[in-house]
C-alpha cells in the first residue's frame, strides 16, 4: 500500500481477514486486512461476513466506478477513488 503504482492493474492473490462488508443483490465490498495492511475488495458474487479468514485472487485497480452499487447502498467514500482489489476468485473460512 506504500507504492500502489506498483501494483495497479497486475493480478494478485491475498489472505486475511474480512474487517468490514456491504452488499446488495449478491454484488458488494469488503475491507480485507492481511496484518500489513488494508484493502477494499469489489466482488460481483456476494461479500463474506465480517471475521470470515479469506483468500482472494483478483486484479488491483485505482479509482475503481462501483456503478449502480453506489448508488443502492451507502458505502466508504473511500471505497471509490481508492486503490481496490476486483475480485475473480475466492475461498472464505469462518
Amino acid at each position: 500500500m506504500s507504492d500502489p503504482a506498483r501494483y495497479r492493474d497486475k493480478d494478485v492473490r491475498l489472505s486475511g481477514s474480512v474487517v468490514d462488508s456491504y452488499s446488495v443483490a449478491n454484488r458488494g465490498a469488503y475491507k480485507l486486512d492481511d496484518k500489513s495492511g488494508q484493502i477494499w475488495v469489489v466482488s460481483d458474487r456476494g461479500v463474506p461476513h465480517r471475521g470470515a479468514r479469506v483468500t482472494v485472487s483478483g486484479r488491483i485497480r485505482e479509482g475503481f466506478n462501483l456503478g449502480s452499487l453506489g448508488d443502492q447502498i451507502r458505502l466508504p467514500q473511500t471505497i471509490g477513488p481508492a486503490l481496490v482489489l476486483v475480485e475473480s476468485s475466492r475461498d472464505a473460512r469462518d
